[in-house]
């Protein structure tokens, strides 16, 4: 794989997000001694640096086809960058601690193409089944499931209610007819709204009242005749 060194150094030193940095202590490949030196960590690339604030990397590692194990150096909190294969070299880093060095070695561990490659397959595969058995969220997550709400229309009343009207409202002109009033409950929760009800009931209503005043008042007109003639005798 050809490399170009120049965009390389520049990508090492841009604005680009970084996945982890700070001080590794790096085991050279010829002197065995560990050299500190800074590394930053981007994508599947380790680019390590002579001290924090240099403008070029000493150095890269493309974190492919390889595995992050533990070193039998333990004073060093030591893990190496393992290449399989043949003459294919292995890097060996020392952490400042036990944590540093578990956070480095999971950093680098999920760095690769091949584990984001295992890792959207893996996701696709769950995203797949739960297509296939669609749970509702509120049981996926163990909540309990809230009956559903039924609400209750007060004018539709069932055929057999004790608190029917009485015959001389049923037969008050201008009302609903008998079929129209005992149809489906459903059918007339849609078409029946409170205005048509009002009307229909409030109207026969307000008419038998202003008939009873009127007699009442005819009775109190007759009665104060009769009450004026037996004065008179």
């Amino acid at each position: 794989m050809k490399i170009n060194e120049k965009n390389l150094c520049a990508f090492a030193v841009s604005a680009t997000p970084i996945d982890r940095e700070g001080y590794l202590n790096k085991k050279g490949e010829v002197n065995k001694t560990f050299q500190r030196r800074y590394f930053i960590l981007k994508g599947n690339l380790l680019f390590y640096f002579e001290k924090k604030g240099d403008k070029e990397p000493i150095g890269v590692i493309i974190l492919e086809g390889c595995t992050i194990e533990l070193d039998e150096d333990d004073e060093q909190f030591s893990f190496k960058i393992e290449f399989h294969g043949t003459n294919n070299r292995s890097y060996v880093l020392g952490a400042e601690s036990q944590e540093a060095m578990e956070q480095w070695m999971k950093a680098l561990a999920c760095a690769s193409y091949d584990y984001m490659k295992l890792m959207v397959a893996e996701l696709q595969r769950q995203l797949d089944d739960i297509e296939e058995t669609p749970v509702p969220l509120a049981q996926a997550v163990g909540s309990p499931v809230p009956p559903p709400r039924q609400r209750h229309n007060p004018f539709n009343k069932p055929s057999n209610s004790p608190h029917q009207r009485s015959n001389s409202m049923r037969s008050a002109p201008g009302r609903m007819d008998e079929n129209a009033r005992n149809s489906d409950p459903q059918t007339n929760k849609v078409s029946i709204s409170f205005w048509e009800l009002h009307n229909s009931y409030g109207r026969p209503i307000l008419t038998d009242f202003n008939s009873w005043k009127h007699a009442q008042r005819m009775q109190k007109e007759k009665d104060t005749v009769v009450t004026g003639n037996l004065i008179n005798l």
